[in-house]
């Protein structure tokens, strides 16, 4: 009877550990099946991560600075969605709530909410563009502040069916979006159809960037508010020089704030990647397009693909880093400097700190 019971001991024992390492080689992924991965972190230092796979969207998270991640939760199915060269789910935290947005390719933004708080799952909660199948080129970004206000920019046609900037804000603990408000509209009737507007936000602070058409020309131009997106100030066009395009760039660059308040912005204009503060002159960074920008202890992190090969740039210090193959890099500050970089390759996302 002693050593059956010893040996079901023993038996047990191994059982729990294999079940254990197996967790962890799980959550050790560095790779999912997936595309467009988008990448937040809320005010507890929660990592989220969210991609889009045919018509679902999933969320792993990690809870110690990117070295492990969660197996993959279905945030939410969106029929038809709109999924690749920079559309797809879009992802902000604040303090009590994480946030998904995705478009359909009728053209209406889905919204998902998770509560930080209840942990009861991602919940769907409707429509956030109030014209139905106003956004059908799937373009839009989000963004959010530590007071728990959520805010968006996307292409939107309900003018005369053209392609022009459109805004909406929602305040903390609320369920329904302030009405639909036109930012920017260019005199030439619509703004790039191809490119994805960015907006980033730091306290009462909003700033939109978008790709404008004007004049037969596709340069970059940011719009500002003090006051949480009330109101907006003129649009003013980043850089000094211009691109005559008669087609599309399909790159819509990023924009940063800083720690000093002021604003980063990163863009392609005839295949050079240009670093640029409003009203500056540009910096020339190097040749390649997919570029994304964030700020990290102080540093602006470009991030841009040359020739299929990944990079980031530290703007500051010159120091250029060698990521690997893929598309559409994305990077976020985590503990002691380093970095969490996310990044799309053969239908995969993939996953590396640095």
């Amino acid at each position: 009877m002693l050593l059956t019971k010893s040996n079901y001991m023993r038996n047990l024992f191994a059982l729990l550990l294999l079940c254990f390492i197996s967790w962890n080689m799980a959550t050790a992924q560095t790779s999912f099946q997936g595309h467009q991965p988008q990448v937040a972190k809320d005010a507890a230092g929660m990592l989220r991560l969210v991609y889009g796979r045919t018509d679902s969207i999933f969320c792993t998270t990690s809870g110690d600075a990117g070295k492990t991640f969660s197996k993959p939760i279905l945030v939410g199915i969106v029929p038809d969605m709109h999924l690749g060269m920079a559309r797809g789910p879009q992802l902000a935290s604040s303090v009590s709530y994480s946030l998904v947005t995705a478009i359909d390719k009728k053209g209406d933004i889905h919204y998902f909410t998770l509560n930080h708080r209840t942990r009861q799952g991602w919940k769907a909660m409707g429509f956030l563009n109030d014209q139905r199948a106003s956004a059908p080129e799937g373009l839009m970004n989000i963004a959010s502040d530590m007071q728990d206000h959520f805010y968006a920019v996307w292409l939107d046609t309900r003018i005369g069916k053209n392609n022009n900037i459109y805004f909406s804000s929602l305040a903390p603990r609320s369920n329904k979006w302030s009405r639909n408000r036109l930012v920017y509209q260019s005199p030439d009737g619509h703004v790039c159809e191809c490119c994805r507007p960015s907006i980033a936000v730091d306290g009462s602070r909003v700033a939109i960037m978008f790709r404008n058409w004007l004049m037969g020309s596709r340069d970059l131009y940011l719009v500002r508010s003090e006051n949480r997106g009330v109101t907006f100030d003129a649009a003013q066009k980043l850089g000094t020089g211009t691109w005559k395009l008669n087609a599309c760039p399909m790159d819509g660059g990023g924009l940063t704030f800083n720690t000093d308040h002021s604003i980063s912005t990163v863009w392609k204009r005839q295949g050079t990647v240009y670093y640029a503060k409003p009203g500056s002159n540009e910096l020339e960074l190097g040749t390649g397009r997919d570029c994304s920008i964030s700020s990290i202890s102080g540093h602006n992190i470009v991030s841009f693909s040359e020739n299929g090969n990944l990079k980031i740039k530290n703007v500051g210090t010159n120091k250029v880093t060698d990521v690997g193959k893929g598309s559409y890099l994305k990077t976020i500050g985590l503990l002691e400097s380093k970095l969490l970089l996310v990044w799309e390759e053969a239908k995969q996302v993939k996953l590396k700190t640095l």
